[in-house]
C-alpha cells in the first residue's frame, strides 16, 4: 500500500471477498457471528499491520475545533450516508460525497454567521445496528443486512453471511474516501475539516487499526477521527464505551430517549474524566414528540457536573415511519421541529447548540417528504438507500435554514 505522511493514498485492494462459506447473524453487543470463521484471524493481522487512516496530528485539530464548539464558537455539522456503499467509494464518488458535504457546511456558515466543522459520516460508516438478527425480504425470513462490512444487501442466504474479509475492502474504500477529505482541505483553513466520523460498531476491525502514540499517551482509533458509540451499545459496561474510553481520539455517544441523568452522567464520567473540552459530544436523537420532555434533565445533569460537551441534534433516528407502501421514510417538518425544540431546551440552560448530525445523500434522492419531495407517493422515483431514508442536498439545505 502506497501513501503519504503516513496515509494510504489510493490502496489497491487487500484482499478479494468471496462468499463465507458459513453464516449466522449477530453476537452479544452486535459484534457479526463469524467467531470461528477461518479467514478472521488473518484478516486481523493484516489489518493490524496495514498503515494508519488517521494520524494524531489531525485528531488533535479535530479535537481544537470540537473544544470551540464546545466554547459557543462554532457550530459542527456532521452529515452523510445512513450506510456507506463499497460501490460508492471510487475517487470520483468519493470525491462528490466529500463536496456535497463541504458546500453543505459553507451554506450553513453563511446563514449562522458562525464557523462550521464539517464531519462527514462517511470512511468507514459501512456497519450498521440492527434491532433483530433477521428479516423479512419478499416474504423470506433472512438473516439482516448489516452494512456492507459485514455482508450483502442483495436477497439471498448466501449474500447474508456475515464475511470478516469485508473488513479489507471496507479498509480499502475508507482509505480512497480519507484521500477525497484531504484533497478538500486545500482551498479550506484545514483546522474545520472536513473531517471523518462512523460508528465504531464493530469490534474486530476497531480494535485492529488501534495504534499506540509516542510517550505514554493513550493508543490512537487510526479508523477515523471522530468514533462514535450508538443508542444500541452504550449500556453501562458495553465493551464499545469501553474501547472509546481507552483511545486519545475525539469520541461521540448517541443518546436516545430512553436514558435518564444517571445514564447520560456514567458516559461522560467514563468518556470525558477530565472534563476536557473537545474530548466528547453528545449526539441527541429523541424523536419530535419526546424531545421538549426528555432532553431538559440531561442537559441540566451534564450541565451541573461540569462536562464541557458539545451537544448535537441528531433529528433523523427519532423520526422514522413507514409510508402508506411500506417504506420508511421521514418528514422533513418532524425534522426541522425536533431541530428547533433542541435549540430551544439548549438556549434555556445557557448552553450552546453546537449543531446538527443528518443523515443526507449526495445525489438528489427521494428517501424523505418535504422540500422537492411533495408526497408519499415519490419515494419510489430515486429510493436509492442501503439502510434508512436519508435526506438530499435541497431538504437538508433547508432544515440548515432553520439554524439561521
Amino acid at each position: 500500500m502506497s501513501g503519504t505522511a503516513g496515509h494510504p493514498a489510493a490502496p489497491a485492494a487487500l484482499l478479494t471477498t468471496t462468499p463465507a462459506p458459513h453464516g449466522g447473524a449477530e453476537g452479544p453487543g452486535q459484534e457479526p457471528h463469524w467467531s470461528h470463521h477461518p479467514a478472521l484471524p488473518g484478516v486481523i493481522a493484516r489489518l493490524a499491520a496495514a498503515p494508519p487512516l488517521v494520524d494524531a496530528t489531525e485528531t488533535r485539530r479535530l479535537r481544537a475545533a470540537l473544544a470551540s464548539v464546545a466554547r459557543g464558537e462554532r457550530l459542527v455539522l456532521q452529515a452523510g450516508d445512513c450506510a456507506e456503499s463499497l460501490a460508492e467509494c471510487d475517487p470520483d464518488r468519493a470525491a462528490h460525497r466529500v463536496a456535497v458535504l463541504v458546500a453543505l457546511g459553507d451554506h450553513l456558515q453563511r446563514g449562522s454567521g458562525r464557523e462550521v466543522v464539517r464531519i462527514g459520516r462517511m470512511a468507514g460508516q459501512f456497519a450498521k445496528p440492527r434491532s433483530r438478527p433477521t428479516e423479512r425480504v419478499g416474504g423470506r425470513e433472512l438473516p439482516a443486512f448489516r452494512g456492507h462490512m459485514v455482508n450483502s444487501e442483495e436477497a439471498t442466504p448466501t449474500a447474508r453471511r456475515p464475511d470478516p474479509r469485508r473488513m479489507l475492502r471496507a479498509y480499502d474504500a475508507s482509505a480512497h474516501v480519507f484521500h477525497a477529505l484531504r484533497e478538500q482541505r486545500h482551498p479550506h483553513t484545514g483546522v474545520d475539516g472536513p473531517w471523518a466520523s462512523h460508528e465504531a460498531l464493530i469490534r474486530d476491525y476497531e480494535a485492529a487499526l488501534v495504534r499506540s502514540t509516542p510517550g505514554t499517551g493513550p493508543p490512537l482509533l487510526t479508523s477515523t477521527h471522530l468514533p462514535w458509540v450508538g443508542e444500541r451499545t452504550r449500556g453501562p459496561g458495553s465493551p464499545h464505551v469501553a474501547l472509546l474510553a481507552s483511545v486519545a481520539n475525539p469520541v461521540a455517544c448517541k443518546i436516545g430517549p430512553t436514558a435518564t441523568p444517571d445514564d447520560v452522567l456514567l458516559l461522560c464520567r467514563v468518556l470525558d474524566p477530565d472534563r476536557t473540552p473537545g474530548r466528547l459530544t453528545l449526539i441527541v436523537r429523541m424523536g419530535r414528540a419526546r424531545i421538549a420532555r426528555t432532553l431538559p434533565p440531561l442537559v441540566a445533569a451534564v450541565r451541573r457536573a461540569g462536562h464541557p460537551v458539545v451537544w448535537l441534534c441528531d433529528p433523523m433516528h427519532g423520526n422514522t415511519v413507514r409510508a402508506a407502501g411500506g417504506r420508511k421514510t421521514r418528514y422533513l417538518p418532524d425534522l426541522i421541529a425536533e431541530a428547533a425544540a433542541f435549540r430551544t431546551v439548549l438556549d434555556r440552560q445557557g448552553q450552546h447548540a453546537g449543531g446538527v448530525h443528518l443523515e443526507v445523500a449526495a445525489d438528489e434522492v427521494t428517501e424523505c417528504v418535504g422540500g422537492p419531495v411533495h408526497r408519499e407517493d415519490q419515494l419510489g422515483e430515486r429510493y436509492t438507500t442501503l439502510c434508512d431514508p436519508r435526506l438530499n442536498p435541497e431538504q437538508a439545505r433547508r432544515l440548515l435554514n432553520t439554524w439561521a
